[in-house]
């Protein structure tokens, strides 16, 4: 088994390799042509921390794949990242083990960013004016990027609890994307005038009220992937006029979609699509002048397509590095 490095790893797969591994994944995922068991995380509370285990086998795929992804959420104290984690690649045909993939949680933020910029891209308005963000931290950044490979916009409205964090990211991003990023007293000051919204938080409870978001915008909800946490209101889904998600059978365990189903507000029924659906054209994606809620939870099938296309870029420099 190769144990492949963070820079190998980052050097290979970028924006452009996760974007085709979405759409790889999803049409995997709607067309009914991947193994998926349901994820394993458990909580780490003396540490406020939390472990995710995900893994898929898309059909006829040389390999499969198992990741485990960490969110520690002290680690910023320690000067360190909140993130980090691994992807094992196995041999599809025998059941061995191929690879480690050391990427320290990176995959997983380019997988997670990509399925963003894929919702965005069948969800929103091709012409957007503003874009609100609310959370600076890691995913803040990847999403934003990929949602520039599919998207542009006029100006970018961000708000989080740090300040100076939210001022940083504000500086960064402007200086990355070449466009405005202002920061917000409120998130409902980032919602206000807001054409497509990221939601990119470790959140417990509602970050707004239902009635701070526009009536067209389209929510890509995407740090709710635990049964505790949520940074949407209830109110909200119902008010929406589509409700779509990356898999309907985990965001009713997980995410946005479980706590409005779990309190009784709604029905499974009042789900639209999968996002995958949407890809294959079995459901229509934006309408018309429309409120669409994307809740995404983060699916092992996006795992194992990112896994085999980074495997199969570092294949040949695997084989020519010696054993560990």
């Amino acid at each position: 088994m190769r144990i492949i490095d963070p820079i190998a790893i980052r050097a290979a797969v970028r924006e452009p390799e996760a974007l085709a591994s979405a759409e790889m994944a999803f049409r995997a995922l709607a067309e009914k042509a991947v193994e998926l068991p349901a994820p394993m995380g458990f909580g780490v509370p003396a540490a406020q921390g939390e472990v995710h285990v995900k893994s898929a086998y898309l059909v006829g795929a040389p390999v499969f794949a198992v990741k485990v992804a960490t969110g520690f959420y002290r680690n910023s104290s320690r000067g360190l990242p909140s993130g980090a984690g691994l992807i094992l690649v196995f041999d599809a045909e025998t059941g061995f083990p191929l690879a480690l993939l050391e990427d320290q949680g990176y995959l997983t933020d380019l997988r997670t960013a990509a399925a963003g910029a894929l919702a965005a891209r069948l969800l929103s308005p091709e012409s957007l004016s503003t874009v609100a963000v609310l959370g600076a931290g890691v995913q803040a950044r990847f999403q934003l990027r990929a949602l520039a490979r599919v998207r542009s916009w006029a100006r970018t409205l961000v708000w989080a609890r740090d300040p100076e964090r939210l001022t940083a990211y504000c500086v960064e991003m402007e200086g990355k994307l070449g466009r405005p990023f202002l920061a917000a007293a409120a998130p409902e000051e980032a919602l206000r005038n807001a054409d497509l919204v990221f939601t990119v938080t470790p959140s417990r409870a509602p970050l707004f009220e239902a009635t701070a978001l526009p009536s067209h915008a389209t929510v890509i909800a995407v740090g709710s992937d635990g049964p505790s946490k949520r940074e949407l209101p209830t109110e909200a889904l119902v008010r929406a006029d589509k409700i779509v998600v990356d898999r309907l059978s985990q965001c009713l365990q997980l995410g946005e979609l479980h706590h409005a189903v779990a309190e009784g507000a709604l029905a499974e029924s009042a789900v639209y699509a999968e996002l995958g659906d949407v890809l294959i054209g079995r459901n229509p994606g934006r309408e018309a002048d429309e409120l669409i809620i994307c809740d995404l939870t983060g699916v092992g099938v996006q795992d194992a397509a990112i896994a085999e296309i980074a495997w199969k870029r570092l294949a040949q420099t695997a084989a020519d590095e010696p054993y560990d």
